[in-house]
């Protein structure tokens, strides 16, 4: 599994998960699941949907 996720996504990912999470918990709802998958991509840095479209943010070649 080659990384997919550079630096500034994966801070923006973490960032936008804990608040999805955040949410999630305080209104009950689904957007909980998103901040899991949100921040899971970020600590893998490996997107499903990025490697299916081929997008690619991280510089490193070996990924």
């Amino acid at each position: 599994m080659n990384k997919n996720v550079g630096g500034m996504d994966r801070g923006i990912r973490i960032v936008a998960g804990v608040a999805a999470l955040g949410a999630g918990l305080y209104f009950q709802s689904w957007w909980g699941a998103v901040g899991l998958v949100l921040v899971a991509t970020a600590l893998m840095s490996w997107c499903p949907p990025y490697a299916l479209l081929g997008i690619n943010t991280c510089k490193s070649k070996n990924g």
